[in-house]
């Protein structure tokens, strides 16, 4: 996967991560990048569409679609972060809401593109899907069931072309991590990590150097060896979304 001359489109594009996402695939030459904002964006590049997508949003998902005319990589990046101690369900169904279901109803409805272009999908979760920070657990949960789908994802559509990638972030300069005085990843310099990893055909992309202390481990431990020998039980014929 190139991202010269590709459509991508951008979820949660407005700032931090998503906005050096759009940056980064405008840079490396993509010919489209949809910009998928809950408010209205002005971009300055000719090749950059603003989109109102909340992705908690049905309508909205399905007008995006009704602009878009191809895709070939889907990132799924909007997300929220609350801090809970799981005293209030009503955290964990936000975080669900945004992080589980967002990218699920947003992949699903861009799929027909994304198999017509035989594309991507990226979503950005979090170092958190392993082990849970306790201070945010309803993001970690989400984050956790939103690692989960990735690898189903991953296995279900890999005999019909898309392929799906896990973005595992570590700590990065964002709204989301304000207050926090530990060391973090620029988001320019994740955002290149990601399409790094894309373009080398990573399922797993580990794009900060938190994030790329763990790689080699995970990538030969035991828990990536299961998800291969599960990914064996998916018939080719089998039914997605």
């Amino acid at each position: 996967m190139t991202i010269a001359d590709k459509a991508v489109l951008v979820t949660g594009a407005n700032r931090g991560i998503g906005q050096a996402l759009v940056e980064e695939a405008l840079k490396r030459g993509a010919k489209r990048v949809y910009a998928g904002t809950r408010q209205p964006l002005f971009h300055s590049d000719g090749r950059v569409t603003p989109l109102i997508l909340d992705v908690t949003n049905a309508q909205q998902i399905q007008e995006a679609v009704e602009r878009v005319e191809s895709l070939d990589i889907l990132i799924n990046n909007a997300g929220t972060a609350l801090y809970d101690d799981l005293s209030n369900s009503g955290a964990i169904e936000q975080s669900l809401a945004v992080n589980l279901f967002g990218p699920f109803n947003v992949t699903r409805a861009f799929l027909p593109l994304l198999r017509r272009s035989k594309g991507a999908i990226v979503n950005n979760l979090s170092l958190m899907a392993l082990a849970p920070l306790p201070i945010t657990p309803a993001y970690a949960i989400s984050k956790a069931a939103a690692f989960n789908m990735t690898q189903s994802l991953r296995a279900l559509l890999a005999s019909q072309g898309v392929t799906v990638h896990g973005v595992l972030l570590g700590p990065v300069d964002t709204d989301m991590t304000r207050g926090f005085e530990i060391p973090k990843a620029s988001p320019e310099s994740v955002a290149a990590g990601i399409f790094d990893g894309l373009e080398n055909g990573e399922e797993d992309i580990f794009p900060d150097p938190a994030s790329q202390s763990i790689a080699d481990g995970w990538r030969t431990g035991v828990a990536k060896a299961f998800e291969r020998q599960y990914a064996g039980f998916v018939p080719e014929t089998a039914a997605v979304l």
